[in-house]
């Protein structure tokens, strides 16, 4: 069976995209928790993986480290990571590279933290910028391959790399046009979102550098985590 390594709930946007993408796709796996700040935790995954980062998986003996990597690895053992579709698999391997390798706005400025509401000070035109991209490509998927998903009727990786995005649209109240909008509630009432999100709120350990980076941007409206 598969490990994946993963951080906090509430916070770790890279370890989600592979646990959802396992969870949708029915594909095993024992979950490993490192919390932030734990360095007694730390201390032996970082000899275990040269990044010394979540997520990673392990299977075998094999570690395969960074959450693109993890995908393309289980893609190859697994139907239906990616859509089975050429055009539909062309634009959800393109569009999940660019949320890859993008949105460094969005990333730095709206840090994820599932279980807190933030009313944003402002919105940096960069940081729209941002937003409105998302938006249109995720309408542009849903609307060339008929939804309910980016790149068709099933959930693939595609929407596991945005999956972290989505948990940022209900923090900060991100304005997104209809058919993208209509895509975050859907993605949100999925059962593995759920599941993250509820064992996200039911942590305790808090990253306060996590949390300043929160205060920084706006005002809490509501935190709903454990106390």
């Amino acid at each position: 069976m598969y490990t994946l390594y993963i951080a906090n709930k509430n916070y770790s946007s890279w370890s989600l995209r592979p646990w959802v993408l396992m969870q949708e796709a029915g594909i095993p796996f024992e979950e490993r928790l490192l919390p932030f700040g734990d360095e007694a935790a730390w201390a032996p995954f970082r000899a275990l993986t040269p990044a010394g980062k979540v997520p990673a998986l392990v299977d075998e003996g094999r570690v395969i480290w960074d959450s693109l990597a993890i995908v393309e690895y289980l893609a190859e053992r697994h139907p239906g990571v990616w859509p089975r579709d050429a055009e539909a698999r062309a634009f959800a391997r393109s569009a999940a590279a660019e949320m890859h390798a993008g949105f460094t706005v969005l990333r730095s400025f709206c840090s994820m933290n599932v279980g807190i509401r933030v009313r944003l000070r402002e919105t940096p035109p960069a940081l729209l910028r941002d937003v409105g991209r998302i938006s249109a490509l995720w309408t542009e998927g849903l609307t060339r391959f008929g939804g309910p998903y980016l790149a068709g009727d099933t959930f693939t990786a595609v929407d596991a790399f945005f999956a972290p995005v989505v948990f940022r649209v209900q923090t900060y109240g991100l304005a997104l046009g209809d058919a993208a909008a209509a895509y975050t509630t859907r993605m949100l009432d999925r059962p593995s979102m759920r599941l993250w999100y509820t064992q996200g709120l039911a942590e305790t350990l808090r990253d306060e550098s996590h949390d300043a980076e929160c205060r920084t941007v706006g005002e809490w409206t509501a935190d709903l985590r454990a106390i």
